[in-house]
């Protein structure tokens, strides 16, 4: 047998390297790890989803049974007032109201107080006694008293002043079988933005005097968490308006937010608001004394001063501005 001294050259005889084909084993390890980063991300976005509701759900638990602290003392204490312990139905009578009648000797003069929101009737960074005090001075009877969300004996839940502006006209009524024929309401944030509320449903008075004014709506509202929490407007106002008709019994659509803020009033109000008012925006007290026509009728705009506390800032120009303004009223009435 002859034996080629060069070996045949095949077809093709550049070298070619197969890959190994993948275990099976190391194919099944990715697609598992596969599912699991995906059934994680899904569990941490359904997480993040859930916290975002409920946090929600919670703003309007919050709003509709704030936390309130307790009366710590009362007029006599506090001032030296001779007060009594009164109570009276709201002008629906669904609750019984609780509050103090200060009366001023021989006077058919009234002011009832009308407080903010997150507090009772005491209110003690306003201060309401000082107030009370003051008024009592000139000859005022005085009305203090706690909304539904305050009392401790008849609890409601808070709804943006669609309920507390019953239990303010009870109050109102209460003064009138007091002897009362010239009645002026005093209040403070949502308890301001209350008293307009109540004068829309017909509640008559002789003036007001609102510091603070704060009227709920979606705008006010979602301002108000932004100060705690930077959300997007969308979808945090639609949340919102789902779970504070289930937490408080009331739509964000029966305050009537806009309608009192553009009514021509026929008393004279004194609207006093300060610049820097993170709670209650001060186009609120501009518009309402934008649509007033009372001749009466005026806006204090402090430069620089914050929520409810111009009369802790400004106290003298305060009680003087506020004096000349209910001594207008009396000799118009």
């Amino acid at each position: 047998m002859t034996s080629l001294s060069t070996p045949f050259p095949y077809a093709g005889s550049d070298t070619v390297v197969i890959p190994a084909s993948v275990p099976s084993y190391r194919r099944a390890a990715s697609f598992r790890l596969s599912r699991i980063a995906l059934n994680v991300f899904i569990a941490f976005s359904c997480l993040l989803a859930g916290l975002f509701i409920a946090f929600h759900a919670y703003a309007a638990y919050l709003f509709s049974y704030p936390p309130i602290v307790s009366i710590g003392s009362n007029p006599m204490l506090a001032k030296n007032l001779a007060y009594s312990d009164v109570v009276f139905p709201s002008a629906d009578g669904v609750t019984q109201v609780e509050g103090w009648w200060i009366p001023a000797s021989d006077s058919r003069r009234t002011v009832v107080l009308s407080h903010g929101y997150g507090t009772n009737r005491e209110e003690p960074w306003v201060p309401m006694y000082d107030l009370a005090s003051f008024l009592n001075g000139m000859h005022y009877n005085v009305l203090m008293f706690d909304y539904g969300y305050a009392s401790s004996l008849h609890p409601l839940p808070a709804t943006g002043g669609v309920s507390e502006s019953r239990q303010l006209a009870g109050a109102l009524q209460y003064a009138r079988s007091q002897g009362s024929d010239e009645l002026i309401v005093w209040g403070f944030s949502m308890g301001a933005g209350t008293a307009l509320q109540a004068a829309l449903q017909d509640e008559q008075v002789d003036a007001m005097i609102l510091d603070s004014t704060f009227l709920p709506d979606e705008h006010t509202l979602y301002a108000n968490i932004n100060q705690y929490i930077q959300l997007p407007q969308y979808p945090t106002i639609p949340l919102l308006r789902l779970f504070l008709p289930l937490m408080g019994g009331v739509n964000l659509d029966e305050v009537p937010s806009a309608k009192a803020q553009t009514t021509a009033y026929p008393f004279p109000i004194l609207m006093i608001h300060g610049t820097a008012d993170d709670k209650a925006p001060v186009y609120i007290a501009e518009n309402v004394a934008q649509a007033q026509t009372n001749g009466l009728s005026q806006l204090w705009v402090v430069p620089g001063a914050i929520h409810e506390m111009i009369y802790r800032t400004h106290t003298e120009e305060y009680v003087s501005r506020t004096v000349a303004f209910l001594e207008s009223v009396h000799k118009k009435v």
